[in-house]
């Protein structure tokens, strides 16, 4: 029997694609927590996922860093543990811990072996009720965030996406800073800031707990009621004031001496996530920009050879959203890329074709299920819920959201979400040899930035 698979011939597909998410199970602890839980019992672990919305949006004017710096102190020692002592804890049981600081909310992972679900969540009831938060410590994180700046300044990449925040968002816009902060900023702050910042900000009822794993709803409260009571302080509430900028087509140049390559950003503000259209949006984007065989991949990559890899996609925020545009290209072609750029923005506006709907719609349905095969992916997820204010049967409905979505309505979404004359082009690059090539694109008008995105010249 001849068994030579035949690769010119589809295979037939399997049918429609069913999936459906464990059940969700939301309930609240003594100390006000929110928690929700979803059952997976293929492993003995549970994974928790703490967000507490006090993230580097609450960052105060000329403290910009703060929640960053707080991250980092956090597990700098806690109770009767030094920082290796925490660590040592960790270690011993198997335990994986992490924190981090994103624009919305701090986010504390812990992953455990069930047989060590108790000790696990008393060390971390211990770090979130009895933090040091000393002197010391306090001074050895906050060099350590002084080094990764002035990395950051090396890198064009970086300098890209952190400046691009500032372009779009515009200034005084709580999204437009960097989470690490700016090196003045940083060094202002005092472990003061720091204990203050623990009592207003990082509280647990304005949190939420997230928890995947092999448990069941009464096991958890009784277990979490039990370790995590002593944190209990009380949130201070902070009105946050989300300026838009004016938005009018505008190219940006940040000079990078020697630079070969030119890092490209280009976009401007979006709907949130929660708001109209986010189906036809997604499928608008992955024909554009959010797949390998996209609109902007296959010409700048594979017709002009200009890149390895563009790509685009809406970066969705809890208050606010951007569409964004990134690449990478040799400094001799980047006039001509943003040219291609520009091109592909406006047709799409003229509207897509049936058959790259479905190839989008397909590719996304297929893989749509293994966004949710492991602990963190599911935890991942849940996270997208909670920041967006989402329904709980939204994965349930995820795919017959996409399936509805009709050529129109993605033709319309074009229309409606990218804007040719309000788009923001930052390149980073080096300006002898992209200046020109940039004033050609937009009439002489190129204004430059630092690298921290304020204006020298116009």
């Amino acid at each position: 029997m001849d068994k030579t698979l035949n690769r010119a011939i589809k295979p037939d597909a399997l049918g429609d694609m069913k999936f459906e998410l464990p059940e969700i199970e939301r309930f609240r602890l003594g100390n006000n927590l929110s928690v929700l839980f979803v059952k997976k019992e293929n492993l003995p672990i549970l994974r928790f996922t703490l967000l507490t919305e006090s993230g580097s949006k609450f960052d105060a004017d000329s403290q910009k860093g703060l929640a960053n710096l707080f991250a980092r102190v956090l597990d700098e020692g806690a109770g009767k543990y030094d920082a290796a002592g925490l660590s040592d804890e960790f270690d011993i049981l198997g335990s994986n811990f992490n924190i981090g600081c994103l624009n919305d909310n701090i986010q504390i992972t812990l992953q455990t072996l069930k047989e060590n679900l108790d000790r696990s969540l008393e060390i971390l009831g211990i770090i979130l009720s009895q933090p040091h938060l000393d002197e010391k410590s306090f001074e050895r994180e906050k060099r350590k965030v002084l080094t990764s700046i002035q990395q950051l300044k090396n890198s064009p990449e970086d300098i890209a996406d952190i400046t691009f925040d500032r372009v779009v968002f515009g200034n005084g816009n709580p999204y437009a800073y960097p989470v690490i902060g700016y090196t003045a900023d940083v060094n202002g702050i005092s472990v003061q800031n720091i204990r203050d910042y623990y009592k207003q900000k990082f509280t647990p009822d304005n949190s939420t707990l997230i928890v995947v794993g092999d448990s069941n709803r009464l096991e958890l409260e009784t277990v979490l009621n039990n370790y995590l009571a002593g944190w209990t302080h009380s949130y201070q509430k902070t009105e946050l004031k989300y300026q838009k900028p004016q938005e009018n087509f505008s190219i940006y140049l940040i000079h990078k001496e020697g630079a070969v390559q030119s890092e490209i950003r280009v976009g401007h503000l979006s709907e949130k996530r929660n708001e109209a259209h986010f189906f036809a949006k997604h499928l608008l984007n992955m024909i554009l920009g959010g797949q390998f065989t996209s609109r902007i991949n296959l010409n700048l990559r594979e017709d002009k050879g200009y890149t390895y890899g563009a790509f685009s996609r809406f970066n969705y925020l809890k208050d606010s959203a951007q569409f964004l545009l990134s690449t990478s290209v040799s400094s001799e072609n980047t006039g001509k890329a943003v040219t291609e750029i520009l091109k592909e923005l406006k047709e799409i506006r003229k509207g897509v074709k049936e058959e790259e709907l479905e190839f989008a719609k397909s590719s996304t349905i297929r893989r749509y299920p293994g966004n949710f095969e492991t602990y963190s992916q599911v935890a991942a997820n849940l996270i997208s819920l909670v920041v967006h204010s989402l329904p709980d049967n939204y994965f349930d409905t995820y795919i017959d959201s996409l399936n509805k979505v009709s050529v129109k309505e993605v033709n319309e979404a074009a229309i409606e979400n990218f804007h040719p004359e309000k788009l923001s082009v930052l390149v980073v690059g080096d300006k002898d040899h992209i200046l020109r090539q940039l004033k050609e694109l937009n009439s002489g008008k190129v204004i430059e930035l630092d690298i921290w995105g304020k204006k020298i010249s116009s």
